[in-house]
């Protein structure tokens, strides 16, 4: 099994890293392969909208969103890490999300998604229901936790600190190797659960 890890933090070694890597010991400790990915420093541009991805299967801007789309398809869960910026994710990882989630034309349900946040002090549960947007219109279980997926520091690394903080990340990933174990036995049994023709409505008609 495999966990793709995205870090939204444009700092490699920040608060959003120690929560991450809390998660990380936990997922090899059980044989989990993981693969992080540091998007928060990289140049991504918004999605403009423009459609053409339906047509190329692919995002027409080439950076990290189509770089990142094949081990998306390939994990069995999600976990997407954000600093706090005036109560809202880093906007670099939200177009990058936007981007991945509209491009990619695979079925993603059943990937577990986890959100994870850090911040000196306010604004972190706005955040991760930010975040949890993207996996709940994606038909993908949420992994939860003891507490709110968060963590506290204001200096890098100051996260280590925060005892709490570090368990909820321990207990978060451990729900989601049970998780991603119990919906493959699943899968294996039962299969996917059974998909209607989407019903595509307005407010206008």
């Amino acid at each position: 099994m495999k966990v793709l890890m995205v870090n939204g933090s444009p700092k490699s070694n920040g608060n959003t890293a120690v929560a991450l890597d809390e998660m990380e010991k936990v997922f090899r400790a059980e044989g989990i392969e993981t693969e992080v990915l540091h998007v928060g420093s990289q140049a991504v541009r918004g999605c403009i909208g423009c459609g053409k991805c339906a047509e190329a299967g692919r995002c027409v801007f080439d950076d990290a969103v189509n770089a990142a789309a094949a081990a998306f398809e390939a994990c069995d869960g999600l976990v997407v890490g954000s600093p706090v910026y005036y109560a809202s994710a880093n906007a670099t990882l939200v177009a990058f999300l936007t981007r991945l989630f509209y491009s990619t034309r695979f079925d993603k349900r059943m990937k577990v998604g986890a959100a994870v946040v850090a911040a000196r002090r306010g604004g972190l549960s706005a955040t991760f229901d930010e975040l949890n947007k993207f996996f709940t219109i994606s038909g993908m279980p949420v992994a939860s936790s003891q507490y709110w997926n968060s963590v506290h520091g204001r200096a890098p690394g100051e996260a280590a600190q925060d005892a709490e903080g570090l368990q909820t990340m321990r207990t978060l990933a451990r729900s989601m190797i049970f998780l991603m174990r119990s919906i493959a036995l699943g899968k294996e049994k039962y299969g996917l659960p059974e998909r209607e023709a989407p019903q595509r409505t307005s407010f206008i008609r």
